[in-house]
This record gives structure tokens, C-alpha cells and sequence, in this order.
């Protein structure tokens, strides 16, 4: 009994943290649920055909921020307390978003032409939008986004009285209107154009993933194909990770999905309850940085610095390996300083047999890639990999997304069975609501965003920073990290990078990062605030299943990912560092790549090695030292040398050749120890 309460405990605790990252809902039934359930298919189905289909930019936009502000109001109470109630202010205020773009669809060309000069009508809709989007904000996300939005806002306004170099001319009511609602440039901007089209493509086409089984396959291949060592359980987790995650792009998702059936076994193995919860969270983080969704900021990356997508995957695949290499790494050192056991999983299936069997779920994460290969948009590319899903299901009669032996049991039921019962109607519900709280995300975003545009804090606040670190790349490049990583503590990692993509990245790029190489280095950043305190939700989420303390499970969720972060900084600080996002540097060659490459991997392991206070043995003060050293002198050989180098003949190379000397020094020392002890 009191087992049973503990786990219904626990399962409240995590739902509470997920409801943080992802908003608390409604749970209708009767009539009401089935309309909204409708409304939610429809809803898939219209982006669907806009994909495949022709429909115009602003129409797209203003129907999916319809969509998005009616399940906002619908589905999301006000407050907790009214939860499962159904309000008839809730049903005005969706029926008031649903006018507002009524409006801007009918009102046309002529609607978009009166954005420099709104009338009366137009102000008002105008007004009740943006109050609507920073409610729906509130609802889906808490009341810190809204906040933020609200002073950028006042800034807009409150120009002309601000101290340089704040100071601007300021804008009025109607001119803000304008901006916001009557042009592409506010609440209708890039975010809202990525949301609407690749964002919710994604989110439908993880849908059927799950829903077709691709999720337990991902886990039982996971265990059956790392199994068999002390290190079994870790690597189980953190391959599972990866292939879960990857489509998802939901870290706290990734860490309760994983968590609920890795646990026992981590648990078995040896981890306890704090470590075991650590790894998991970062395992989660992972989601956010590995392709191909890498948590809806690989869509901005491309609209931002107009890219491609696929050039946005290649940049990350790089930064993913070392990641979970690092967390590999860690993994293998934990086995042998906590003594890990071998963990018997059962005799199942073996990685082949399961592969033979429902290898198709695969077929459509390799899809994605080779669309875009051959020449698709990456919208195309998704909506035809979501299609190979579908039939892909089919493929073994226990993941088809509709059970074609229900039409042949019912053959008068068959409707019912295909629109109520099978899981291909259910997907395409669950596709667009999961997707809610990061569109009215992107909504509130698009107001920062034409904030940022229109008064141009953006260049001041990057010669605030330069100014600040006197001219400084590693400065700048830290003061920046440090930005970004406290908006991340207050709004989602999608806010907190188009945030920074627009005030930060101008002063890394003024002083000759790469733009592409500042944007990987801002979205890296905030995807940190993650797993740091008070909003780290992954590591509570992770700490209400396993019953650690959720705050040492976090401080092991620093341990196991804090080696990876430093390596961004090798990204803007080092010339040839954006080889790591697999672009040649400038007047270089792909030697230079894989130069920094076998760098980043020596700064992994010895910040590894001095975070785990481990290598071969248990380190010494003197070697734990020196493996700080060794990653300090690499992973800053650089800028170093311009700070206090340049007018001697020591060049990069030499600190270079330093760090990985002391490295060697830290190994020897411990291959002498471990020597003497035996």
C-alpha cells in the first residue's frame, strides 16, 4: 500500500514538472472533448495540406496563430484551481483570437498596406491581439515570458526618456500596432512562419513515430544492443537517448519516457537515486541538441541567417557526437568509481531479431535526410518522411497507425474504427497540441523580435557588451554565454535563443565570429539553462522518478554535461573552430577540421576527468589540476596567445601542445599509481 502511494506520488511529481515545460490542460470529455478532439485533427490536417498544398504565406500564419491562441484559451485554464471546468470567458476570449485573424484574412492587401497609418477598428483588434498572445503565453508557459515581452515593449515606448545609450525616438500605439499585427515583422515573423510550418510538421510527424511504436522499439534496441557490461545500463541510456529524443526534440519528454523503464536497471547497476537521475537528464538535453529537430531551433537557425535546414543539420552533427561522446565517457568513468555491476535485462530479442522485425521505424529518420538530398524544401522533406512513416507502419500489423483487422472484424463498425479508434486520428490530435505552448511561444517571441527591429536595441546592446569587455573576444564570448544562459533560467530554451539570436549574436559577429558560429553558440547556451536551477525541469522531472533530491540531481546533471558546453567556446574563440560545425575554415582545409576535432575530444576528456575527479583511478589534487589545465590551455590556446603571446614566437600550436602534454603527464601519473598499488 504504501509502495503504491509513493509511486502515485512520484507520477504526480513528474506530471507537475512536465506541466511546467509543456502548460496544464483540460482534460474534456463527453461532446465538448470529441469537438476539441475534432478541432485537433483538423487542425494536423490543414498544415498538412499547406505543406503539400498552396496556401499563402499570411493566410498560413494568421490561421495558425488562430489555432493556436482558440487551444490556448481551450485547453489551458487560467489557473489550476479552474482546471477540467469548462469557462465562457475562456470560449470569448478563443472566439475574439479566431476574429482578430478573421480580419487580417479578409482584410487582404489593403489590411497590410494601412500598417504605417491603422484605423480605429484595426488598433483595437491590434490591442486585443497582443494582450491575447501574452495571456496565452502566461497559460502555456508561466508568467515570466509575458513579463519579459511587456518590457520590451515599454522600451518601445518609453524611448525618448531612457538614458543613452538606450535613448530612442520612440514609437506610439498605433505605430506599434502596425508593426505587431499588420506587417510580417511582428507577431507574424519568423517564428511564427517556422512555427507554422516546420515546427508543427515535426511535432505530426513524432506523433505517428510514437504512436506507431517507434518509442519501445528505440528502447528495446537500446538494451539489446549495449547490454552485456558493468557500463551496459549507462550506454543503454544514453543510446536511447539519442534515438528517442532525436525526433522529439523534448528534453523533459525524452528524460520521463526514458526514466519511468531505465531507472530499475540504472538502479541495479549501481547508480544511486541522484546519479542515476543526473544521467538521465542529461541524456534528455541531448533531444534539444541532436538533429534532426534539435528543440524547434534548427528551423530558426535556418530563417534567421537564411540557410538551409540541411546545412543547419550538417552544423550540428558534430557538436551531437562529442556531446554523447562526453556523456559516454562519463558513463565509463561512473562504472569504475561507483564499481557498477553487470545488469541481467531478461533474455529478449537480440538487436538483429528486433531490427528484422521493426527495423521500418528507421526508414523514415534516414528519409528526412535523403529528401533533402535530393532536392525537397524541408518542409517537403518532413511531410514526405511522416508519409513513409504511415506506410512504413504497416509494415508489422502491431504498429499500423490503423489496425486494418478492426475494418475486417466490423465490417459495418469500419468508419468508427478508422475515425475514433485507430492511432493514425489520435496522432494527428496529439501532433498539433503538441506543439500549443511552443507556438504561443513563438507568438510572444515575434513581439521581441519587432521590438528588436524597429529601435534597433540590437546593435546597441552589442557595443554595450563590446564596450563592457573593452574590445575582448573571450570577453565578449563569455559575457555573452552568461546572457544567454540567465534569460534561459526565466523562458524556454525556443524563447531564450530567438531572444538572444537578436540582442547577443550582433556583438560576437561585430568583432569576426562567423554569424553561423554565433547562433551555435548562443542556441548551445541556452539550451544549458535547462539543467540549471530554479527552472531546471529535466533534473526535477528526473528526481520525482527515481526519489533523489532534486537539487543534487541536479548539481549530477552539471557533472555529466558541463564537459560539453565548454567545447562551444571553441566555436568562437578559435579561427579553425568552426570545423567542429563542419564548415572549412577560412583559408584552411579539412586538415584544420579534424585538427579541432581531435582538440575538442582532449578538452573532453580532461574537463571530464576533473569533473568526475576520475580518469583511470580516483585523482589526486595535483592531477585533477592538471587535467583543468590541460582543457584550459586547449580549449583557450588561441586567445591566449593574443592576449599575451602575440609579440613572442609562441604561437597557438605551442599551448596547444602544452595542454595535451599535461593531459599526458595527468595519465602517467596515474598509470604509476595504479602500478604501485598493484
Amino acid at each position: 500500500m504504501a509502495a503504491a502511494q509513493a509511486e502515485g506520488d512520484a507520477l504526480r511529481r513528474v506530471e507537475r514538472y512536465l506541466e511546467q515545460e509543456e502548460g496544464a490542460q483540460h482534460r474534456f470529455t463527453g461532446w465538448w472533448g470529441t469537438l476539441l478532439f475534432a478541432a485537433a485533427v483538423a487542425m494536423s490536417l490543414f498544415h498538412l495540406y499547406a505543406a503539400y498544398g498552396i496556401v499563402t504565406t499570411t493566410t498560413l500564419r494568421y490561421a495558425h496563430v488562430a489555432f493556436i491562441l482558440a487551444f490556448s484559451f481551450l485547453l489551458f485554464p487560467a489557473v489550476r484551481a479552474w482546471r477540467d471546468r469548462f469557462s465562457w470567458i475562456d470560449a470569448a476570449c478563443a472566439a475574439l483570437g479566431v476574429a482578430a485573424m478573421v480580419y487580417a484574412i479578409v482584410g487582404g492587401d489593403a489590411f497590410l498596406d494601412r500598417s504605417t497609418a491603422p484605423n480605429a477598428i484595426d488598433t483595437a483588434f491590434g490591442v486585443a491581439l497582443v494582450a491575447l498572445v501574452l495571456e496565452a503565453a502566461r497559460r502555456t508557459t508561466g508568467w515570466i515570458m509575458p513579463a519579459v515581452v511587456l518590457a520590451f515593449l515599454a522600451y518601445a515606448m518609453a524611448g525618448p526618456w531612457l538614458p543613452a545609450p538606450w535613448t530612442h525616438r520612440g514609437y506610439d500605439l498605433g505605430r506599434l500596432i502596425g508593426t505587431m499585427y499588420m506587417t510580417l515583422e511582428g507577431i507574424f515573423g519568423t517564428a511564427v512562419d517556422v512555427s507554422s510550418t516546420l515546427i508543427i510538421l515535426f511535432t505530426i510527424y513524432g506523433a505517428f513515430l510514437q504512436y506507431s511504436g517507434a518509442g519501445k522499439f528505440y528502447l528495446d534496441f537500446s538494451f539489446a544492443a549495449l547490454g552485456g557490461k558493468p557500463t551496459g545500463a549507462g550506454r543503454t541510456v544514453v543510446l536511447s537517448s539519442f534515438l528517442l529524443g532525436g525526433p522529439s526534440g523534448s528534453g523533459v519528454a525524452t528524460t520521463v519516457t526514458l526514466g519511468s523503464v531505465a531507472y530499475p536497471m540504472l538502479a541495479k547497476a549501481g547508480y544511486e537515486r541522484n546519479a542515476a537521475g543526473g544521467l538521465l537528464a542529461a541524456g534528455g538535453l541531448g533531444a534539444i541538441l541532436s538533429p534532426p529537430v534539435l528543440g524547434a531551433a534548427a528551423f530558426l537557425i535556418a530563417e534567421f541567417l537564411k540557410i538551409s535546414y540541411l546545412d543547419v543539420i550538417r552544423m550540428a552533427v558534430l557538436p551531437t557526437c562529442l556531446y554523447y561522446f562526453s556523456l559516454f565517457l562519463m558513463v565509463e568513468i561512473d562504472a569504475r568509481k561507483y564499481g557498477m555491476r553487470l545488469v541481467d535485462v531478461g533474455r529478449g530479442p537480440s538487436a538483429w531479431a528486433l531490427v528484422r522485425r521493426q527495423g521500418f521505424h528507421f526508414v523514415s529518420l534516414v528519409a528526412i535526410v535523403v529528401f533533402m538530398l535530393m532536392g525537397f524544401s524541408p518542409i517537403g522533406a518532413v511531410f514526405w518522411a511522416a508519409m513513409v512513416a504511415v506506410a512504413t507502419s504497416f509494415l508489422d500489423p502491431d504498429c499500423a497507425l490503423v489496425d486494418l483487422r478492426l475494418l475486417r472484424d466490423r465490417p459495418r463498425g469500419w468508419l468508427r474504427a478508422l475515425l475514433v479508434e485507430s492511432r493514425l486520428v489520435k496522432a494527428l490530435a496529439a501532433g498539433s497540441l503538441g506543439m500549443i505552448n511552443v507556438g504561443a511561444t513563438c507568438a510572444a517571441a515575434g513581439l521581441i523580435v519587432g521590438v528588436v527591429t524597429l529601435t534597433g536595441l540590437g546593435l546597441k546592446f552589442s557595443s554595450i557588451v563590446i564596450a563592457y569587455a573593452g574590445g575582448s573576444l573571450l570577453l565578449t564570448a563569455i559575457y555573452t554565454a552568461l546572457i544567454v544562459w540567465v534569460v534561459g533560467l526565466a523562458v524556454p530554451v525556443t524563447a531564450s535563443y530567438i531572444i538572444c539570436a537578436v540582442i547577443a549574436a550582433p556583438a560576437l559577429v561585430t568583432l569576426g565570429v562567423p554569424d553561423f558560429a554565433a547562433h551555435m553558440f548562443i542556441f548551445y547556451y541556452a539550451v544549458l539553462s535547462e539543467v540549471s536551477p530554479p527552472t531546471a525541469l529535466s533534473p526535477f522531472a528526473a528526481a520525482a522518478i527515481t526519489g533523489g533530491d532534486p537539487y543534487r540531481t541536479t548539481l549530477q546533471s552539471w557533472k555529466y554535461t558541463l564537459p560539453a558546453f565548454v567545447v562551444p567556446f571553441m566555436f568562437v574563440l578559435d579561427p579553425i573552430g568552426v570545423g567542429l560545425l563542419l564548415a572549412v575554415p577560412k583559408g584552411g582545409d579539412w586538415t584544420d577540421v579534424a585538427r579541432i576535432a581531435f582538440l575538442a575530444l582532449v578538452v573532453l576528456v580532461a574537463f571530464a576527468g576533473a569533473a568526475e575527479g576520475w580518469l583511470l583511478r580516483r585523482t589526486s589534487v595535483a592531477e585533477r589540476l592538471l587535467l583543468v589545465g590541460a582543457g584550459a590551455l586547449v580549449l583557450f590556446a588561441h586567445a591566449l596567445r593574443e592576449r599575451f603571446f602575440a609579440q613572442t614566437g609562441v604561437g597557438e600550436g605551442h599551448l596547444e601542445l602544452a595542454g595535451i602534454a599535461l593531459l599526458a603527464i595527468a595519465v602517467a601519473s596515474q598509470l604509476a599509481r595504479a602500478r604501485r598499488a598493484a
